[in-house]
């Protein structure tokens, strides 16, 4: 009876469609991240991109086919609504990522893209410490989340030909 069972939804899984994950095919045969050495994304988009096998990281500038430059990184912390007694009582995350990608002459490839994560939670002064890691693991999802819409529009974005100079 399990191995019916099984079989029927292994059919099912793929009859609709299903299918995991993979690495991301990137345009580029080599991308150097305009990213600080300790940047939490940084090393998430290193090691997507190391997965990719179809890029490689660059370690100069000059090495590099494309340049990935972060333009701006804005995390905000916004109080939604407050009990009667004035207390807070939900937060929304907000993070706004923009970034371009440019050539070795400094010509967008890529114009500048914006990506904004929102979470929102709730919020309870009897339990601070509690709320307070709960705020910290949707951080470090979001930062997940960024890192693979990062690689999903810059496998889907086709790079911008170089214009030609007559």
């Amino acid at each position: 009876m399990r191995a019916i069972l099984t079989a029927f939804a292994l059919l099912l899984f793929a009859g609709c469609g299903f299918q995991l994950r993979g690495a991301y095919a990137l345009p580029y045969e080599s991308l150097y991240l305009a990213l600080p050495d300790y940047s939490d994304l940084g090393a998430g988009l290193k090691r997507a991109i190391r997965a990719s096998g179809s890029t490689r990281l660059a370690e100069t500038v000059e090495d590099a086919q494309a340049r990935f430059v972060p333009s701006a990184d804005a995390r905000e912390r916004v109080i939604l609504s407050l009990s009667g007694t004035g207390r807070v009582r939900e937060l929304r995350l907000r993070w706004r990522y923009s970034y371009r990608i440019v050539d070795a002459k400094g010509v967008d490839m890529v114009p500048v893209n914006e990506i904004e994560l929102v979470r929102d939670l709730t919020y309870d002064d009897s339990n601070v410490l509690a709320k307070e890691q709960e705020e910290v693991l949707l951080w470090r999802d979001m930062q997940g989340d960024m890192v693979q819409q990062i690689m999903r529009r810059l496998a889907a974005v086709k790079p911008a030909p170089p214009a030609v100079v007559e």
